[in-house]
């Protein structure tokens, strides 16, 4: 088949600081340039990921940093006007307008790719977020969301969307697997200071921390505020680089997912640490939310928590060997679904649809997909063959 030409303008490739777009970006463009498309990523030149760039040249595809609104137009235009698809993603600055000149300006498709999709519908439904305006959502071909079930035929039906798409995150199998070493910690979280999911993490973490002495915990992430009080048996630490991602989940016996509260309230909104962790064989407590048991089976590949007794009980009582056949267990669904080749291959399966119809209306109650192995469309509640 004819290659497909890709423009992304997305929040951040180089830089993976306070942000999961990073990670994304990668396995998602380096799969695209794997399977020959061409692919441009447009990032805004911005002062705190320059200072914490940590894959300043991705090695597939092209990057290209822009100063602003005007520069962007000034030197990109072309390469907008001429690709089979432009993306405008979450977050970027200024990306109303952003968005509002690429579908002014592509010839081609364009599509909106929200990593944040109930963080935006939020904001969309006071008036607006400073990346994507009510008006703008009609305008674009394609929604591609982090999110799916429900809020799909919400953003169709309430926001106008043409045609949403769930386009989860992914890991990349090449970088996350098992490493076998003595674990340093019993349980551990990677993520950034939210402040909603700070009561999640206080429950399940430093409350069986705070009961459990002889335990070994940590935490990784920025911004968390000075004067939060730690356990003196809870590591802390700012940053862990998606190169030391692997051995950071290597040393924990358990690792532990915890969801923002507009997440879990919409549902089949999973974390990018999720599928990390489960990639590198190791096993995952989480909160409970909706969709989350058509991704991995509770009990059998991933195990749910929702008190410091809950998590003490894993913790301590777990069989070692039953330990290790669930995280195992999380690996084999996640290389089997949710790898970034297979967002890659949703991705380029959505972009030849809208590329195959034209202007061809959509039949009602289309929503994409061609059977069993489309992992990324159609997560409906109830739908069994579906896993995502």
């Amino acid at each position: 088949m004819k290659p497909i030409s890709f423009v992304f303008l997305g929040l951040s490739i180089t830089s993976s600081w306070g942000n999961g777009h990073a990670t994304t970006y990668r396995g998602l463009l380096r799969r695209l340039a794997q399977r020959g498309h061409s692919v441009l990523f447009l990032e805004r030149d911005l002062w705190f990921y320059a200072e914490n760039r940590d894959l300043p040249s991705p090695p597939y595809g092209r990057t290209e940093l822009y100063r602003g609104l005007d520069d962007l137009r000034a030197r990109f235009a072309g390469a907008v006007r001429d690709a089979d698809l432009v993306v405008v993603g979450s977050y970027v600055p200024d990306g109303a307008e952003v968005g509002a000149w690429v579908t002014e300006t592509a010839r081609g498709k364009t599509a909106f790719y929200d990593i944040d999709t109930p963080v935006t519908l939020k904001q969309i439904e006071r008036g607006g977020a400073g990346y994507l305006s009510p008006a703008l959502i009609p305008r674009y071909d394609l929604y591609l969301s982090f999110t799916g079930g429900p809020t799909l035929e919400r953003l169709e039906r309430r926001h106008g969307a043409k045609r949403a798409r769930a386009l989860y995150c992914s890991v990349d199998p090449d970088e996350y697997f098992p490493e076998r070493a003595p674990p340093r910690w019993d349980l551990g979280y990677l993520g950034t200071y939210s402040a909603d999911r700070q009561p999640t993490l206080d429950r399940l973490l430093v409350a069986p921390a705070r009961r459990w002495g002889r335990g070994r915990f940590v935490v990784a992430g920025p911004q968390y505020p000075a004067d939060l009080g730690w356990p003196t048996n809870v590591d802390r630490t700012d940053h862990v680089p998606p190169g030391d991602h692997r051995g950071f989940y290597g040393a924990q016996r358990f690792t532990l997912n915890v969801t923002r509260r507009d997440m879990i309230e919409a549902g089949y909104s999973p974390s990018v640490r999720l599928f990390e962790a489960a990639a590198c064989g190791v096993p995952v407590i989480s909160d409970d939310w909706p969709g989350l048991d058509e991704l991995f089976e509770p009990g059998k590949e991933i195990l749910v928590a929702r008190s410091p007794e809950e998590v003490l009980h894993l913790l301590r009582e777990l069989p070692e060997r039953e330990r290790i056949a669930i995280g195992q267990r999380a690996r084999e669904r996640v290389l089997a679904r949710h790898t970034a080749a297979h967002r890659a291959e949703a991705l380029e399966r959505y972009t030849r649809e809208l590329l195959d119809e034209q202007d061809a209306p959509e039949r009602p109650g289309d929503r994409g997909g061609t059977g069993d192995d489309d992992v990324d469309v159609a997560s409906r509640p109830g739908e069994e063959v579906r896993e995502t």
